[in-house]
């Protein structure tokens, strides 16, 4: 297995619990396969200290870290890509209270606090290294101390009153800064919330790249990572799960905040602005933004142009990014026009120009309120292929691997190495080759002793596949179960009426053996002696060998049709002609229908079908001795047993059994596919019920349908064979 073709497997650490952040995860994976043309997995640690052990034993190409642990592994890997957020690679922690008991540093005393994790950095550790440079033991500065996994349940922690006090990562100390991080976790809640403490601030989190990674594979991941969001792609959705713009080579634990970067959004209100927050320019397509008239903006200061409400979170945007001299985002709400709306704002410093006689920072803001509110169905739905429990994978026409969800790699870890050779891959590509029509049973896979049953959907723009695997195997083992038992069932049912068909035959070849064997000792002297036999009585001891022989071959037959039902079936079908085996359904059921009905036949010309021949045997032989078993032998004279086979108006073949028995009652006849459903003593209940498994797995249908005084009539459909050229057309 070579560097190239290998996926990268990155691993996450587990403080990431909402399903958008899941998605957003899984996003960000697709973006990178594209990017580095190879596959990379991406997958949740379940505690940090897994995430740590995995780093220590080299046992993983990539994993995001916390700060700590960026800081612990950066001298031993590759590289660390710190997060920039609002233009810095480096963040706060702010302690968090209620609004309404709003708390100090002097009356954080017997409080609860709701902590994220024990290895969180923003949302532990830096708090608790503030407090401790402040000579305050949390042990004991704290009535009580929780870890709740993550961000979001330590703030609703502190919403429902469960908890006093909890920390939360910020970018800069700056209150209007972190209502915008609040509100992007809390949304309408926010303002329930507010900061009254920041810490000091430290290196970022990131990402590792260990020595694991190829050094060519990790400079092309850095290249790629470090321009992911300045060279035009816009990818700020894909940032969304570590809520960050982009990211940054660490130059080191002492390093300064980041240089500036470039920026990309779409517009709605654009401009430029001073250090002072006054227009230098200021556009809208409409002319408007939060209601307000912005034409001849220049000179004024925001304030005056767009009003207190909508300037001031932009004006505390303005501050942070002339401190950490890099372009900054925030998001946050406002009411226009009695109507709640959520914008998007970017600032970021302009390049000088020799005109420039100060600091000019671009501004823009966008309306982001329709995508906000689309957002939770659209990661409900987007997460259904991340979070599926079982494989899913979607593929090229030729077999090319587009995507793969966390089951399908844990699944078939040889996916990616094999390619289009792979046996589940081979499977999904036939199936759509073939040409397969509506209602076929989906192909299944035997693979390291498990079954999956796969089931494919086509893809048009592009053309692909969709592919879910389903592990069937408990149902395999299942159904193989009741299969024998049915068998079993069969063959017990058979015995009596075979019975009679092998006693009639083997009768006269033992009586025609003890009559040959007395006419050969009654023979025997003169024939040693050399007399003279008579012709007559040598002819009647050849016409008797010719019976036997003939008796024989009967019975040889009898044996040869139950070895068709008792056989195990193949592995693959083949086309199999379904009156023949119709013929000898019947013929094993002679006896029993001598004793029990009149047959009528009404057998036409059909096309053949894809089938096992024992199945096949099985499941006719199913239908006949429940049809034979619905009618009394004392009306023998009277009953009738009706076969009829045929090609439908579809192509597809019709086989109808029909009996002239008592009938079912509408309760019965709902239940006559159900394991077990019988009404007979000496029956196991399980014919039927087999019988549909059999021709739903061959892509058909069974249907009764009978009336109490009237019989029952239960009709079969099967879809005719593919033709040979039809199915080389496909291909």
């Amino acid at each position: 297995m070579t560097a190239s073709n290998s996926p990268i497997r990155c691993l996450l650490y587990p403080s990431l619990g909402e399903i958008r952040e899941h998605v957003r995860v899984e996003l960000f994976a697709r973006a990178l396969s594209e990017r580095m043309g190879r596959p990379v997995v991406m997958s949740m640690a379940p505690t940090y200290e897994f995430l740590e052990a995995e780093l220590a034993s080299g046992r993983v190409e990539m994993a995001w870290g916390t700060a700590e642990q960026c800081n612990a592994f950066e001298p031993q890997a590759r590289a660390v890509l710190r997060a920039v957020r609002s233009g810095s690679w480096h963040y706060h922690s702010a302690f968090i209270c209620r609004a309404d008991e709003p708390l100090t540093l002097e009356t954080l005393a017997g409080k609860r606090v709701a902590w994220v994790a024990p290895r969180s950095t923003g949302g532990h550790l830096l708090p608790v290294r503030h407090l401790e440079s402040l000579g305050l033991r949390p042990d004991t500065l704290f009535s009580e101390q929780r870890f709740l996994g993550t961000y979001r349940k330590a703030l609703e922690a502190v919403l429902r009153g469960e908890s006093d006090v909890c920390a939360l990562f910020s970018n800069h100390s700056d209150a209007h800064a972190m209502r915008a991080t609040l509100t992007s976790y809390l949304g309408a809640e926010a303002p329930r919330l507010m900061p009254f403490l920041f810490t000091i601030s430290t290196l970022a989190d990131g990402l590792i790249l260990t020595k694991r990674l190829p050094e060519a594979d990790a400079q092309a991941l850095i290249s790629v990572l470090t321009r992911m969001n300045t060279d035009g792609a816009g990818l700020e959705m894909l940032m969304g799960p570590f809520r960050v713009e982009g990211f940054v080579r660490s130059p080191g634990l002492g390093a300064p905040v980041s240089s500036p970067r470039p920026s990309s959004g779409a517009e709605y209100l654009a401009g430029e602005l001073d250090a002072e927050g006054r227009c230098l320019r200021l556009w809208s397509p409409s002319g408007r933004a939060f209601g307000l008239d912005v034409r001849g903006a220049e000179g004024r200061k925001l304030e005056e142009t767009l009003g207190t409400a909508a300037s001031k979170p932009l004006m505390s945007l303005l501050q942070a990014v002339l401190r950490g001299g890099s372009d900054g985002r925030l998001e946050y709400r406002l009411n226009v026009n009695g109507d709640e709306r959520v914008y998007a704002a970017e600032i970021t410093p302009c390049e000088p120009s020799p005109e420039d006689t100060g600091v000019r920072l671009g501004l823009l803001v966008r309306d982001v309120s329709g995508l906000r509110a689309l957002e939770d169905p659209l990661y409900r739905l987007a997460s259904f292929p991340l979070l599926h429990p079982e494989p899913l994978l979607e593929l090229g026409m030729d077999g090319e691997l587009r995507y793969a969800n966390p089951a399908t790699h844990a699944a078939f870890q040889d996916l990616v190495e094999k390619g289009a050779e792979h046996p589940l891959v081979h499977a999904a590509l036939t199936w759509a080759w073939r040409g397969s029509p509506p209602g076929e049973p989906a192909p299944t896979v035997h693979l390291d002793g498990r079954y999956w049953e796969l089931t494919v959907a086509q893809l048009w723009d592009p053309p692909g596949l969709r592919v879910f695997a389903r592990d069937v195997t408990l149902r395999k083992q299942m159904e193989a179960r009741l299969f024998q038992a049915d068998r079993l069932s069969a063959l017990g049912s058979l015995a009596a009426a075979v019975g009679h068909e092998m006693n009639n035959p083997l009768a006269f070849v033992l009586a025609n053996l003890s009559y040959i064997r007395e006419e050969m000792d009654r023979l025997k002297q003169p024939l040693l002696e050399g007399e003279p036999v008579p012709r007559g009585d040598l002819d009647g001891i050849l016409e008797a060998l010719g019976e036997t022989v003939e008796g024989a071959t009967r019975l040889k037959h009898i044996v040869q049709d139950l070895r068709t039902l008792s056989r195990k079936p193949p592995e693959h079908r083949a086309r199999v002609a379904v009156q023949p085996v119709l013929e000898n359904a019947l013929k094993l059921l002679r006896g029993e229908l001598q004793h029990r009905a009149r047959l009528e036949r009404d057998f036409h010309d059909m096309p053949t079908v894809d089938a096992d021949e024992a199945r096949l045997t099985q499941l006719f032989l199913n239908l006949l001795l429940n049809a034979l078993q619905q009618m009394d032998t004392q009306d023998a004279a009277h009953n009738v047993l009706r076969v009829a086979a045929y090609t439908s108006e579809d192509g597809e073949v019709v086989v109808e059994v029909q009996d002239s028995g008592k009938g079912l009652s509408q309760d019965a006849l709902a239940h006559i596919f159900e394991p077990f459903a019988t009404a007979r003593s000496n029956s196991t209940g399980l014919g039927l019920s087999v019988s549909h498994t059999i021709v739903t797995g061959l892509g058909g249908t069974l249907r009764a349908e009978s009336r109490e005084g009237r019989g029952t009539l239960l009709t079969v459909t099967l879809p005719a064979a593919v033709p040979v050229a039809e199915s080389l057309r496909a291909c």
